[in-house]
C-alpha cells in the first residue's frame, strides 16, 4: 500500500484510522502502522477485548503481521506508527523486533515506556530504535479521551 505523502504526520493519520476501526469494535481506540521502504507493512489495532487478551495491543498486532510479511522476526529498515505511547511490553517486543524507528502520538503518563514513566529504549539492550513523540499528539488523546469520556458517562 503506497502512501503518496512520507511523512509522520500521514502515516500517523492511517495510525489514527486503525484506532477508529478499534473504537467502532468497542476496543480502547489504539492503532498502529508499521512500514518499510515508503509503504505500509502491516497494521495493528488494539483487540484486548475482543480477543479475551493482556497482549492484544495494537503494535503487537502490526508486529505479528509485519514478521510474517517478511518471513522473519527482525524488522529492520521498518518504523512503527503508533497512536499511543508504547507500553512496556511493547516497547519489549519493539526492541526484540529490532525496529528501527518509533514515532508515536499522545504520551501515556500513568504506563508509557518511552519516557512518560520509564524510558525503556535507553536502557543498555542490545538495540535502541529512534524515538519521536507527539505527532498529531492532540488528534490521538482527543480520540482517547472522548471514548473514556462516553465510556464514564454510559457506566453510570
Amino acid at each position: 500500500m503506497e502512501r503518496e505523502h512520507n511523512t509522520h504526520e500521514s502515516w500517523m493519520r492511517f495510525a489514527l484510522e486503525q484506532a477508529v476501526f478499534a473504537e467502532h469494535e468497542r476496543e480502547v481506540p489504539i492503532g498502529a502502522v508499521i512500514v518499510k521502504d515508503g509503504a505500509i507493512l502491516s497494521v495493528g489495532r488494539n483487540r484486548r477485548e475482543t480477543g479475551k487478551s493482556a497482549i492484544a495491543h495494537a503494535e503487537i498486532e502490526a508486529i505479528n503481521a509485519a514478521c510474517r510479511a517478511i518471513g522473519s522476526w527482525r524488522l529492520s529498515n521498518c518504523t512503527l506508527y503508533v497512536t499511543l505511547e508504547p507500553c512496556p511490553m511493547c516497547a519489549g517486543a519493539i526492541i526484540n523486533a529490532r525496529i528501527d524507528t518509533v514515532v508515536f502520538g499522545a504520551y501515556d503518563l500513568k504506563g508509557g515506556a518511552s519516557g512518560s514513566v520509564i524510558d525503556l529504549f535507553s536502557c543498555p539492550f542490545n538495540h535502541h530504535p529512534v524515538v519521536k513523540g507527539g505527532v498529531l499528539e492532540g488528534e490521538c488523546r482527543d480520540l482517547l479521551q472522548t471514548f473514556f469520556a462516553k465510556l464514564r458517562r454510559k457506566n453510570t
